[in-house]
């Protein structure tokens, strides 16, 4: 049963998604928290890095939309399917979270592309962050990690996906990649590597995090069809409302 160290709501600050927006989060720190929890967390629009559960809080602003794939009824377009058929070669392996060298530097490789071709803030994230993020022991926490067995000097990791199961559904928390391979599309092929596993495992849902209508580091995921999205934020007591979205346009 969860156990709740820290419950806030962060002071407004400018948005990562839409910089002439305000944004503000509201925040449980939490210990012993459940799969089966996990999926009402999920229902409601949280999300999770290590012990740390957020959704958004913000005052004027109603773009940040929990988005999830029902993964029954999900078939991949055209160009996905092209996807998938590029990414084929590539071995996945799942399991707990690693920390190592090859992790990190995988990591600030990727994050470095982004800080160039989208404007990211540079992130030179250590050892002990990457554990309290990704790496922290929880019951759903899984890790996706992608190979290149082809190199001559032998396999090359080059993706990683953090991703939570539950008894309901997988949920995409972060996925990064190597930049030689950006041709490939792996943070799509990710995703749809993700919904065949969630099929195969017999989850319902995978969860993508917020679609931000605006910002091309989240709005790709309304591509997904058909996905579902949430209506508010309904609190723990609320019944939570996802409305089924069938065509290209994601509202």
């Amino acid at each position: 049963m969860a156990r709740m160290l820290r419950h806030w709501v962060a002071d407004p600050s400018s948005c990562a998604y839409l910089p002439d927006q305000l944004s503000s989060l509201e925040y449980r720190l939490m210990l012993d928290v459940t799969p089966e929890e996990m999926d009402v967390l999920l229902e409601r629009g949280w999300r999770r890095f290590g012990p740390a559960y957020f959704r958004p809080a913000c005052s004027g602003c109603r773009e940040c939309v929990p988005l999830r794939i029902p993964v029954r009824g999900f078939e991949p377009s055209k160009s996905q399917r092209r996807v998938l058929k590029r990414g084929a070669s590539l071995r996945l392996t799942v399991g707990t979270p690693e920390v190592d060298q090859t992790r990190l530097e995988l990591y600030h490789r990727w994050h470095s592309m982004q800080a160039t071709s989208r404007g990211w803030a540079d992130d030179r994230i250590t050892a002990d962050e990457y554990y309290q993020q990704f790496a922290f022991p929880h019951p759903c926490v899984r890790e996706y990690a992608y190979f290149d067995d082809a190199p001559a000097d032998g396999p090359r990791l080059v993706a990683v996906a953090i991703v939570d199961e539950t008894p309901a559904a997988l949920s995409a928390v972060y996925t990064f990649h190597d930049p030689d391979y950006r041709r490939w599309s792996l943070g799509t092929l990710s995703v749809l590597r993700q919904v065949e596993e969630a099929r195969r495992r017999g989850r319902r849902w995978l969860y993508l995090g917020y679609r931000v209508l605006g910002c091309p580091s989240s709005e790709y995921k309304a591509r997904y069809l058909p996905h579902e999205l949430l209506t508010g934020f309904p609190d723990f007591g609320q019944a939570p409302r996802w409305k089924a979205v069938t065509d290209e346009e994601p509202e």
